[in-house]
């Protein structure tokens, strides 16, 4: 598994909000983030939470570019188009719920949540037969994002109960909850959108 201690190939910030916080969004954050759910619930194909890879409805394509990776060695531009462009709208939701900006998600715009992976050269930067298996070898990962996800739910709640009492996200939680969006999106841009062979680092920093 190629791994280095240079910067990931994917990279995940927020800029840090210096203005005043709109308390009453964060306040009523769990309803004004309802539409937008629907949203990208009917984009992303998601039901009851769980994302569809490759579903009708929409959802990540997974299986369609694995198998051009495996017989082909291609991945198509416009389906590696199309899984940034979802992943940065569901970066951006996130970033929404989880209180870090107060303007409502864009559908298309950028924003204030950036992230940047390369278009691969199938034929050349990716192992045609490791597709296959990288969910499997991704596994430690998962088990470590379980426990990062409980702590960032925890400290989204105390920055939210931060943001109504003192009107600021305190600079550590906010850097920390990028950090864990951060080692997501690594994981499944290795695993499941197929667009880097190199092995997530295991750290939040870039």
């Amino acid at each position: 598994m190629a791994q280095s201690d240079s910067p990931y190939p994917v990279q995940l910030t927020i800029d840090y909000p210096e203005e005043a916080r709109d308390r009453l969004t964060v306040f009523f954050r769990v309803i004004f983030v309802i539409p937008i759910l629907i949203l990208i619930g009917a984009v992303s194909g998601q039901s009851g939470g769980v994302q569809s890879f490759g579903g009708a409805a929409g959802g990540t394509l997974f299986i369609a570019p694995l198998l051009m990776i495996v017989f082909r060695q291609k991945y198509p531009r416009w389906w590696f188009d199309w899984n940034l462009a979802l992943s940065r709208f569901t970066n951006r939701v996130a970033a929404y719920i989880f209180v870090m900006r107060d303007e409502y998600p864009s559908t298309d715009e950028e924003q204030s949540v950036h992230l940047e992976f390369s278009y691969p050269d199938a034929e050349r930067d990716l192992n045609r037969w490791l597709p296959i298996v990288k969910w499997f070898l991704a596994i430690p990962h998962y088990i470590i994002m379980v426990v990062l996800w409980v702590l960032a739910i925890m400290a989204v709640f105390i920055a939210w109960l931060a943001i109504l009492f003192a009107g600021r996200y305190p600079q550590g939680l906010f850097d920390f909850v990028v950090g864990v969006m951060r080692w997501s999106n690594r994981v499944s841009a290795y695993a499941f959108l197929l667009v880097t062979d190199v092995y997530p680092p295991f750290r939040l920093s870039p």
